[in-house]
């Protein structure tokens, strides 16, 4: 029998924060990339919803700009068990853009420049749950960070906040992504360490 249990929860942080199993609190924001950083020209920026039935939906980085921005306050929780508290944010609520988006689809597989995947339930990205984030600490969003943007979904593992976010395309069956097809679990869930296939 384990001497620590997988409920255990470690010691509470100050404050009002509570950590996910398994992770522990750091100040740093360190930088994870499955690749090289790309880099893209702001007027060569550009975000897409693709539906199930390829209808597309698109948007510059000057439409981006030109849409209400959220500033939210989330805490992040990596994979690799380090957890940031009260970071902030600007960015476009992914309830904007889906807004006049028609589709039967539950799933996403989100793409980013570079050719990185990641593979989402439709839900998990609406109701004010995800943002398509370009601002951090208020400054630019940094490119090793996702730079000029990056999807934000703080309730998941933060490998499902894709840095560099291109676009969304909308399916009726799930597919896995790039760390998803390597062995990590489909859905990521910190709180019930959802880690590796079979978590």
């Amino acid at each position: 029998m384990p001497i620590i249990s997988r409920g255990f929860r470690g010691r509470r942080p100050s404050g009002d924060h509570e950590l996910p199993p398994g992770q522990y609190e750091t100040s740093d924001f360190p930088v994870l990339s499955a690749g090289p950083t790309p880099r893209v020209p702001l007027d060569e920026w550009e975000f897409t919803i693709s539906t199930e039935t390829g209808t597309e939906y698109r948007w510059s980085w000057d439409d981006l700009m030109a849409l209400p921005a959220e500033t939210p306050t989330v805490d992040l929780h990596c994979v690799t068990k380090w957890s940031k508290f009260d970071t902030e944010w600007r960015g476009v609520s992914l309830d904007v853009l889906f807004e006049d988006v028609e589709s039967a689809a539950d799933f996403t597989l989100v793409h980013s420049y570079g050719g990185y995947t990641t593979n989402l339930p439709l839900e998990d990205l609406l109701d004010g749950k995800a943002w398509i984030a370009y601002e951090y600490d208020g400054g630019e969003l940094p490119a090793e960070h996702g730079g000029p943007a990056r999807l934000l979904v703080p309730h998941l593992y933060f490998w499902k906040s894709a840095k560099w976010v291109r676009g969304i395309q909308l399916g009726l069956e799930d597919e896995p992504g790039f760390w998803e097809s390597a062995g990590y679990h489909d859905y990521g869930d910190p709180w019930r360490e959802q880690r590796y296939q079979g978590d």
